[in-house]
């Protein structure tokens, strides 16, 4: 797995943290989704150990972030 793969994953939750700030929670809600199929579909092709640790913390962040959308969105 090379950093590439992380590289856009950390750019997608950025861009989901910039629509939370905007309080356009529902886009952010739709990049959220993308951006857990794509965490799912690194996980799919992952080997080494550094790179399970680093899904791991992405998928404990988004998490945090669906939770506070969801929040925000009364869901």
């Amino acid at each position: 797995m090379n950093s590439h793969k992380f590289s856009d994953l950390k750019n997608q939750v950025q861009e989901i943290i910039d629509l939370m700030a905007k309080k356009d929670f529902i886009e952010a809600n739709f990049k959220l989704l993308d951006a857990c199929e794509y965490l799912d579909e690194v996980l799919d092709f992952s080997e080494k150990d550094s790179d399970l640790i680093e899904i791991s913390k992405y998928k404990v962040l988004l998490h945090q972030l669906e939770q506070k959308i969801n929040l925000a969105l009364n869901l």
